[in-house]
């Protein structure tokens, strides 16, 4: 049983990461028998790997068209962007209230070890390891709460997003420096504990991704409906 839940969730892990760059693009159907194959194990562990992606809103379910790679749409997006900011910035500001002296040395050491990675691949697309220590201090500035259960459904909302943030990251859209300021801002505000000023850096930060992809021009080229 360990051996196949192993198996389970390395393929979950790689359907995901695959997901995540794009190589099935939004709205493709994931066939049970094609992965499979191309995975190298059993259409048994595929069946348990997709609804793992369903429920962190990197793929869609329904009974007519199997499970599919969630699509990229401005209403889904919208309403993202306000339920992880509705609900990360209630977890921050439970995390700044609530967090020890070692919860501030994490949120310090998930900085700075996403400040010395490169944000582009020479390809220009986001890295692989720059976008999990990316994961890694957003978790990490929330993980102060003691309520995990705020902390999950954060961090369900985070994964979801991550799509879009690798549609909403085009070369040239932002510069490496702006990212670094970004967070080194938040990080800051953070570990002084300045609620206010933390949260409204928070919010604006999850808003931003929405404001690249939506802004006029941006829809038709990136294929949004």
């Amino acid at each position: 049983m360990a051996h196949r839940s192993s198996r389970t969730d390395d393929a979950f892990h790689r359907l995901r990461a695959d997901i995540l760059n794009g190589r099935f693009p939004p709205g493709s159907r994931l066939r049970v028998e094609a992965l499979s194959e191309q995975y190298g194990v059993s259409s048994g562990v595929i069946r348990e790997a997709l609804p793992r992606l369903v429920g962190q809103g990197l793929a869609v379910a329904s009974p007519q068209q199997g499970v599919r790679v969630v699509s990229v749409d401005q209403a889904d997006l919208q309403q993202l962007t306000e339920a992880a900011t509705e609900i990360e910035t209630l977890v921050l500001r439970r995390s700044l209230a609530e967090g020890s002296l070692e919860w501030e040395a994490q949120v310090l050491a998930a900085h700075h070890h996403l400040s010395r990675l490169p944000l582009h691949e020479p390809d220009g697309t986001i890295g692989d390891e720059w976008a999990e220590a990316h994961a890694r201090f957003h978790l990490a500035i929330l993980d102060g709460c003691s309520n995990r259960r705020l902390v999950g459904i954060a961090a369900s909302l985070r994964d979801a997003g991550e799509v879009y943030r690798r549609w909403s990251d085009r070369p040239g859209e932002l510069t490496e420096a702006h990212h670094d300021h970004n967070h080194r801002r938040i990080c800051e505000l953070v570990v002084s504990r300045d609620a206010e000023a933390a949260i409204t850096a928070l919010r604006e930060h999850i808003a931003l991704t929405a404001q690249l992809i939506l802004r006029p021009g941006v829809e038709s080229s990136n294929g949004i409906p």
